[in-house]
């Protein structure tokens, strides 16, 4: 059978954080401290899901996007039937789903950038309300958004970049990962055109092209989005060790409680 668009760049999704961007280990400190149920919106192929149900908890997992869906229930799967059972996924709009289980949760959280996805500060908010409402009383929300600096976005200016060179397990292929970027400073969004080639040495490779549109977040209206959600603001963090927000962070963690 052909392999589709979205069953190829889920699979290459998975390749491209085939590096553990360093924050596993700090959701998994969390539900130690918070137990469960946890809830993950855009849990895309399962890589924080299915590790946390590996560990003892009950996770619901929320993507709107089928391929990442059906991989992480292969990744859960793969992982034992002790874990598959644990992990409940559900195709859904992180924007607006309101699970049976809402108001349960003792863990909730947007990994790795994936609110910059939600379009607009209105869909941002709606996310991050989401949250909320499905959050039991103490339980906590965490949103983790990466902070480009001047030079990152000097750069986004359409250069085409390559990002990596990699052989994709099982098949021997290469695989190599090229990105432009443009920066809109009127809308504080990024247009990121990301081309995949995959393919044999000196056999024509095969062309995956994805375009998304990115909202970045300043730490400010990552305050204020949870503050309108009806959460009490508990640190902004700057790194996955939960350290202080300092100038020149590279990132932004909200972590923040339902009243």
């Amino acid at each position: 059978m052909t392999e589709t668009a979205a069953d190829a760049l889920a699979r290459l999704y998975d390749l491209d954080l085939s590096e553990d961007p360093g924050d596993l280990d700090l959701y998994l400190a969390l539900a130690g401290r918070t137990g469960g149920p946890i809830l993950e919106l855009a849990v895309g192929s399962g890589r924080i899901a299915v590790p946390l149900a590996a560990d003892g908890h009950e996770v619901t997992g929320v993507d709107l996007d089928p391929a990442m869906l059906d991989r992480a229930r292969a990744a859960a799967d793969a992982a034992g039937a002790t874990t598959a059972r644990r992990l409940t996924l559900v195709r859904g709009d992180a924007r607006e789903i309101r699970l049976p289980a809402a108001a349960s949760f003792r863990l909730a959280f947007v990994p790795l950038n994936s609110l910059f996805l939600m379009g607009s500060r209105a869909d941002q908010s709606a996310v991050v309300a989401t949250l909320a409402e499905h959050l039991a009383p103490d339980g906590l929300a965490v949103v983790d958004c990466w902070l480009p600096d001047a030079e990152d976005l000097a750069r986004y200016d359409g250069r085409l970049v390559l990002e990596w060179v990699r052989e994709e397990p099982g098949t021997g292929r290469m695989v190599t990962k090229t990105g432009s970027a443009v920066w809109d400073a009127t809308t504080s969004s990024v247009r990121l055109t990301t081309v995949f080639e995959a393919g044999h040495p000196g056999e024509p490779p095969v062309r995956w092209v994805r375009v998304d549109r990115l909202r970045l977040v300043a730490p400010d209206e990552l305050r204020a989005m949870a503050e309108a959600a009806g959460l009490r603001v508990e640190a902004l963090a700057g790194d996955y060790d939960l350290g202080p927000l300092e100038a020149f962070a590279e990132r932004v963690i909200l972590l923040a409680r339902k009243p």
